[in-house]
């Protein structure tokens, strides 16, 4: 027997230090709710949850630009529904006004009411979402991925002749008028084109919408397979290993301990 070095107690703390770091990683694996609390515990599994968060959140940031490009086309219709009235009330009065029995000064107010909704058509090819034009005719490339692929949002130009005709039009003379309902109805079916353009937008952007928020949960409940803890696994592991601490640390004692046994030999 010898007393300098005790390797009982030497291979006592080892296995207790090794204990200790296994209960440490098992609590913080609990505290924290992760299993990957440091690239040690799987680098690999690190490195792809990194790489699946960004997806996330560029699938986040898709997601927002595809919303935002509904609502851009919702303000467009909002819009254009009430264009259809006001061309609607103009192709009215242009058949009013050919009237046989109207006399010129009928005319001239049938004339009056038509250009004010034609001024109001007018302005509103002027109107924009948060600075950008609503109707210039310009298609929007809008992002619908993580990797920057772009939707072609067809746009709307309200400058189109087919309008510019209807809203310039003169119904104070019967010649006129006849004009102005062929230029009314060659505007209103260009705006039911143009509508109908808008709610295809609309329809082909929701059907991203929902793939987007699909692709973002499957890669989330992705990321937790490697990334979050079994609770109650670890609960038993951290159970484990408390008991090792504590069974560890008794060895150590009694490993420690025996070299008093010498003193019984020189007793």
């Amino acid at each position: 027997m010898v007393i300098n070095t005790n390797t009982t107690a030497l291979n006592a703390a080892s296995q207790l230090n090794m204990n200790s770091a296994n209960l440490s990683a098992a609590l913080a694996r609990l505290s924290s709710g992760s299993k990957i609390t440091s690239p040690a515990d799987d680098a690999a599994g690190l490195a792809v949850s990194m790489k699946l968060n960004a997806q996330v959140a560029r699938i986040g940031a898709a997601s927002a630009n595809v919303n935002n490009a509904i609502s851009f086309n919702q303000t467009q219709d909002g819009y254009l529904q009430q264009v259809n009235s006001a061309l609607s009330r103009m192709s009215e009065l242009a058949i009013s006004a050919q009237d046989v029995t109207k006399t010129t000064d009928d005319r001239a107010l049938y004339q009056q009411e038509y250009s004010t909704l034609g001024s109001y058509v007018n302005s509103v090819k002027d109107q924009t979402f948060n600075g950008v034009s609503m109707f210039n005719g310009v298609a929007l490339n809008v992002t619908v991925d993580s990797e920057g692929t772009a939707f072609n949002n067809l746009g709307v130009n309200l400058a189109n002749t087919s309008y510019t005709n209807a809203t310039g039009g003169d119904i104070s003379t019967v010649s006129g008028a006849k004009t102005a309902v062929t230029d009314t109805e060659t505007a209103i079916k260009q705006l039911a084109s143009d509508r109908a353009s808008i709610g295809a937008n609309e329809e082909t952007l929701a059907y991203y919408n929902n793939q987007l928020t699909t692709l973002s949960n499957n890669l989330q409940a992705a990321t937790s397979q490697i990334t979050d803890v079994n609770v109650a696994a670890e609960s038993t592991n951290y159970a484990k290993q408390n008991i090792l601490v504590q069974s560890s640390t008794a060895m150590l004692a009694q490993a420690n301990a025996m070299p008093n046994s010498v003193l019984r030999l020189l007793s």
